[in-house]
């Protein structure tokens, strides 16, 4: 229903992501891969992920999706550590975080990628660094690193309000931020965007087209796309979505993107990079928009938040823990 959208278009990445994807079988992963391939062109060298829970991981698993073609995985270990599993409310243990690791390294995936959550209630500063230190002996390529967060009417959000956790500590995750930059860059890792690691060679294609401003197609309920300088967003109750869908409709909503919003998720997509933005860029924007840029800019410069260099603004890395607030403070809002 949506094939004509990237007519002409070389698909380069494909991504199963969000909720648990590891849940389908290899069968059913390839019956939707196959669609995928007779309705878009992809590329012979296409980065095809999964994203996968540790406990859904075995040698035979593994095996069956390199044979339907997935040449990368994404997998949310978060901890080694079981206190700071259960607090998470992860249903695997810390065993299975290190085993799933080592069936991957034993098969043919050669890029993968796992996901780290610091500045929790039960990580104390040691077990994280204990956390990196793991994940750096058993050499794996690409790390995502991301600070937990308290969403509204979640279990944790309940418990914080109820007083059985104490609230999250901003000083901790500081010095846990500071921690992971300063050890992962000393065991080879490059920080190329504010929450990943990788090593030479092993960037998310997939992620750093979402930082570069590429268009994306997005299936499923709640999925988003990016087309023409447009967002599309998909409804997210599955019911809802599954009876659209029969009726042959595309459960969406539409939103023209201005020259504000395409200015500011440019300086808020590429600030968070390595690279940074790109001056000639803001450049071709209306005036009004450059003219508030370059005032914003010159007091982030002052303050060495900012720096500018060969045509680059980017964030300096002492300051990349406060990539979202030196963001925002480029924004343009009417």
């Amino acid at each position: 229903m949506q094939a004509h959208l990237l007519k002409g278009s070389m698909v380069e990445t494909i991504y199963f992501g969000g909720g648990t994807p590891s849940l389908l079988s290899a069968h059913e992963l390839e019956t939707i891969l196959n669609k995928v391939a007779n309705n878009y062109t992809v590329s012979q060298t296409a980065e095809i992920t999964l994203e996968a829970n540790p406990d859904d991981l075995n040698a035979q698993y593994l095996k069956e999706l390199i044979q339907i073609g997935f040449n990368r995985l994404s997998v949310g270990i978060q901890s080694f550590f079981d206190e700071d599993l259960k607090y998470m409310n992860r249903i695997h243990n810390s065993q299975e975080s290190e085993s799933c690791i080592h069936y991957i390294q034993e098969s043919e995936f050669e890029n993968f990628s796992i996901d780290l959550i610091f500045g929790g209630h039960t990580t104390k500063d040691d077990n994280w660094i204990e956390n990196l230190k793991k994940a750096a002996s058993l050499e794996i390529p690409h790390i995502s690193i991301y600070g937990l967060t308290v969403e509204p009417k979640t279990a944790l959000d309940h418990f914080i309000k109820q007083g059985k956790y104490p609230p999250l500590d901003d000083m901790k995750f500081e010095r846990q931020f500071s921690h992971t930059q300063k050890f992962l860059t000393e065991m080879g890792y490059d920080q190329y965007e504010v929450s990943n690691y990788s090593k030479k060679g092993f960037y998310s294609k997939h992620n750093s087209a979402y930082w570069s401003e590429k268009p994306y197609l997005g299936i499923g309920p709640s999925s988003h796309s990016y087309l023409d300088s447009s967002r599309f967003y998909n409804i997210s109750n599955n019911s809802k979505y599954i009876d659209a869908i029969s009726k042959d409709q595309i459960p969406n909503e539409k939103e023209e993107l201005t020259d504000t919003d395409q200015y500011n998720e440019y300086i808020m997509t590429r600030l968070r990079t390595k690279e940074g933005l790109r001056v000639g860029k803001v450049s071709t924007f209306p005036e009004f928009l450059v003219r508030y840029f370059n005032h914003a800019k010159e007091a982030l410069v002052e303050t060495q938040e900012l720096i500018e260099h060969d045509g680059q603004c980017f964030i300096p890395d002492p300051q990349r823990i406060y990539t979202d607030r030196i963001t925002q403070s480029l924004f343009y809002v009417a």
